[in-house]
């Protein structure tokens, strides 16, 4: 253990921990970082804790020692319908709703389990939908599964699991939806397990919502026994996002520790018997004040309408200077006396700045509005298709799209659009077409080749899909690390490369 200058050494540790990961180790927690460290030493290539800290605190954090530390510093703890009441109330008031809204029409579900651990929760989340789904072979069903730890993602892949993952679960499950192995573990039928989509992603350092890594245009997000774990601040940016992430009336489940109403003024918290959810807002702007008081008791009837809402304070942590320095709207700039004066807005520039800020409807309205007084350009088409891709309303956002492709027939950045829409639309084929033409017009379109990966990794076709990125981890050799991507939403090269490096090892079983 640390002998000298351990205090200084573990708060800077504890700051570096923090920047990456978004884990929160205060003074009280030092022992569990210092274990930790100490465990995770040998693997990062040091002899000793203390020449394994100087070295992390003195320098920029490589993506592979980021992946190292997080396999050491996160809780694998989960099993199988872990609160098995929240689940109930999920199965029977959320998703039953929406498969009753959506049977006949668009019958398509998006569901992102964030820090999905060892793979428990989507898997519990997909045996729910095949449970009530009989038809589910007509649906698009979407179940991404994301976490940071390398090594629960292997254990999830793989989908085999010992008795204490089911603890708690009731028998006929086990029976019906996993296959007993000669050791006495467990493997996920292959109906269920195809249903689930496992990706690297950092919930603190990377970008989302995005259509390039598929986190847009959420119906549910589960992102339960994270938040806990996160600096206020980090919990704050994490909340923002995921709103972002979802289509209005989108839902966000939490853990019941992670319920503290001030992180979650910009939804509407509804409460059923055991558990409170967090439903997203359309109507609800995306910047707001902090109202002094919240609401955090409700009881709701059948048809789920607040009656005798009780309003009461919120919770003791003061978190308002926080929420306050990360949604209020920045002052704008002085200018000096002889600076020239600022170029106005256009209606385009406008409405970008609504789709950034999550404002999808007012950026629709945006550029609808300017539509009939110019020629609209493609950036502008594809940004309404971007808009309604994120709000859920493919078929709009497909032909928005291809109004953009229309005007502008040789930009393979349109193509790759084309393609990430119909991949949400279950359109497998119509998606590999669409990025095969974007390669066709540009052989070097990286985030092409990173789709068609994942295309091939989500149709069972691992070869081919570690070609296509190979393919794309060659290509971004040309890219100096933190340049931006072409048509990527902000990705860097350096970033992008990370975990392209992450999913194939993780597809390797590396």
């Amino acid at each position: 253990m640390l002998t000298r200058n351990r205090d200084e050494l573990l708060n800077r540790a504890s700051e570096l921990v923090a920047r990456h990961m978004g884990l929160h180790f205060p003074r009280e927690r030092y022992e569990d970082l210092e274990r930790g460290l100490l465990a995770a030493s040998p693997e990062l290539g040091f002899k000793d804790i203390e020449s394994c800290l100087e070295s992390l605190v003195s320098r920029a954090l490589p993506r592979r020692q980021v992946e190292i530390l997080a396999s050491y510093l996160t809780v694998g703890e989960t099993y199988f319908f872990r609160d098995e009441g929240s689940f109930k109330v999920v199965e029977e008031r959320i998703l039953a709703e929406l498969i009753k809204a959506r049977r006949g029409k668009e019958q398509r579900l998006r569901i992102w389990s964030a820090a999905c651990c060892t793979g428990e929760e989507p898997y519990s989340i997909a045996i729910s939908l095949h449970k009530m789904i009989p038809d589910l072979q007509d649906w698009n069903i979407t179940i991404l599964a994301t976490d940071i730890n390398p090594v629960f993602l292997k254990k999830a892949l793989d989908g085999i699991y010992g008795q204490w993952s089911f603890r708690g679960t009731p028998g006929a499950i086990k029976e019906r939806y996993f296959t007993r192995k000669k050791d006495g573990r467990y493997e996920v039928l292959p109906q269920v397990k195809k249903l689930v989509t496992f990706a690297y992603l950092n919930l603190v350092e990377d970008i989302y919502p995005s259509l390039i890594n598929n986190t847009n245009a959420m119906d549910v997000i589960f992102c339960r026994n994270v938040l806990m774990y996160f600096t206020p601040e980090r919990a704050c940016s994490v909340i923002n996002n995921i709103r972002h992430s979802l289509v209005d009336g989108g839902w966000l489940l939490v853990s019941a520790t992670e319920t503290s109403p001030v992180y979650y003024h910009l939804y509407t918290a509804v409460s059923y018997p055991g558990i409170t959810l967090y439903r997203k807002d359309g109507k609800r702007p995306a910047s707001t004040e902090i109202p002094p008081y919240v609401q955090v008791n409700r009881e709701w009837s059948s048809t789920s309408t607040a009656v005798d809402a009780e309003i009461q304070p919120a919770a003791e942590v003061d978190l308002t200077y926080i929420l306050q320095r990360e949604y209020e709207p920045a002052p704008p700039p002085t200018l000096e006396a002889d600076s020239p004066p600022a170029l106005p807005i256009t209606a385009s520039e406008e409405a970008l700045a609504l789709f950034q800020r999550g404002q999808y409807a007012d950026a629709i309205d945006r550029l609808l509005a300017l539509l009939p007084v110019k020629n609209a350009s493609s950036a502008d088409l594809s940004l309404l298709a971007r808009a309604h891709a994120n709000l859920g309303r493919l078929c709009d956002a497909l032909e928005w799209c291809k109004k953009a492709i229309a005007a502008d027939r040789l930009n393979a950045g349109l193509y790759y659009l084309q393609a990430t829409i119909q991949q949400e639309q279950g359109e497998m084929e119509a998606a590999s077409a669409s990025l095969k033409q974007a390669l066709y017009l540009d052989q070097d379109f990286v985030p092409a080749h990173f789709a068609l990966g994942n295309l091939s990794m989500r149709r069972g076709r691992s070869k081919e899909s570690i070609k296509h990125f190979e393919n794309a981890a060659y290509l971004l050799k040309k890219y100096k690390q933190e340049e931006v991507l072409p048509d990527s939403e902000g990705m860097t090269a350096g970033r992008l490369s990370e975990i392209i490096n992450c999913t194939v090892s993780v597809e390797k079983g590396v």
